[in-house]
């Protein structure tokens, strides 16, 4: 019998948050508890009143069977009803929307629906890794868009060559940004959707961290245009429900169709009881709201102390993300190997381990570091305590 993984599958590296999560399990082995700024994972409590909505569907729902692969209709209806307050969208909830298991999977299952083997996805670097992986999956062929600070890490869609834009079947874009925390406004949206067009390439939009800002709200690239445009949404930051696995993708009613075809055809839908707990979420702004107070805190804290020990201010205007320049003749991994020493086990993401190498050579999350904002107020305090003892 051969046990042995398919190329796809060797072809990849580890998963860079599955790495990050060893270095803590180092660390908690060696009796030392660090301060776990790795993986953006919300530590805060899901809101009450999610909760408890959860509690009641469950016992409403006791003999509810399976789930609609779609979303139930009220689910729909409710991030329908959101769209709509917070991006004064009209959106259909039977055709425009379907219910998704969190966001990576429909993130990685959607290039089985629209890339054919050879196809060229363009996927921003740094940047979240199943847009490359289901690329590679799916048999299509990555192509990386430099992120880079002199630009605003938005995407440089005059440096995409004709050749590889001929080819391009989907671009996706990521506003607000993770890692940079960058934001695009409608006029970026309108020129990556001018860029598309061009092109006839699909816009996949990845909204997950729309509700994590810091100034005005974000608008989404559906407040621009609907038509060749698919938005990934994602309750697991706006309202710390990460366990749940409840999203939703929202856009142009063909590929929302495509989108469920695929869906249907690998996985299942939520339970019906989370899209309850997910509807009354979305019902609620208060508790956001507090979320963004309490992101706030902590960047700032973590900001300043890094400013005091002579590194360069990466303040973001959005996302639960610092994106920090390392010291200068300093890697990525340098420094965060640098950061797990016992004296100051605050355990960072290396902005190389979260970025693909471009077809220039180089790796655009090379030099920086990744904080997420996800310990404690009084963590992020004890962290920033030992950063300002540094000196850079």
């Amino acid at each position: 019998m051969r046990s042995k993984a398919a190329k796809r599958l060797t072809a990849i590296g580890a998963y860079a948050f599955e790495e990050v999560d060893k270095k803590v399990e180092e660390l908690k082995a060696r009796g030392i508890r660090p301060i776990d700024f790795g993986v953006g994972d919300p530590t805060s409590p899901t809101p009450p009143l999610v909760r408890r909505a959860a509690a009641e569907a469950l016992e409403a729902r006791q003999s509810s069977g399976y789930p609609s692969y779609v979303g139930s209709l009220e689910f729909r209806k409710a991030v329908a009803d959101w769209a709509g307050r917070r991006y004064g969208l009209n959106v259909d909830p039977a055709t425009e929307i379907s219910s998704t298991i969190g966001s990576k999977e429909a993130v990685f299952n959607f290039h089985e629906a629209v890339v054919d083997p050879g196809d060229v996805v363009l996927c921003p670097s740094p940047g979240y890794p199943p847009y490359t992986r289901g690329t590679l999956f799916a048999e299509g062929v990555p192509y990386q868009l430099p992120l880079r600070r002199e630009n605003g890490f938005r995407v440089d869609f005059a440096s995409i060559p004709e050749e590889v834009a001929r080819r391009a079947k989907l671009l996706w874009l990521n506003y607000p940004n993770s890692p940079s925390g960058a934001v695009a406004d409608e006029a970026f949206f309108r020129e990556a959707l001018a860029f598309a067009r061009r092109h006839d390439i699909i816009v996949a939009s990845d909204e997950a961290y729309s509700e994590i800002y810091f100034g005005p709200p974000p608008v989404s690239c559906l407040n621009v245009a609907k038509e060749g445009v698919l938005v990934f949404q994602s309750l697991s930051k706006r309202s710390a429900m990460t366990c749940y696995r409840v999203g939703w993708v929202m856009g142009d009613p063909q590929l929302v169709a495509i989108f469920r075809k695929t869906k249907t055809n690998i996985d299942s839908g939520t339970p019906t009881f989370l899209q309850d707990a997910a509807a009354a979420a979305l019902g609620d702004e208060e508790h956001v709201a507090g979320f963004r107070r309490e992101y706030r805190t902590k960047r700032d804290i973590l900001c300043e102390a890094l400013a005091a020990a002579g590194l360069e201010d990466c303040t973001p205007p959005a996302t639960l993300y610092v994106w920090q320049r390392v010291p200068k003749g300093m890697s990525s991994v340098q420094f965060a190997t640098f950061l797990l020493d016992e004296k100051l086990a605050i355990v960072t993401t290396p902005g190389s381990w979260i970025a693909e190498q471009t077809v220039a050579g180089d790796n655009p999350g090379e030099g920086y570091v990744r904080f997420a904002l996800v310990p404690s107020i009084d963590d992020t305090r004890r962290a920033a305590e030992r950063l300002r003892g540094l000196r850079f």
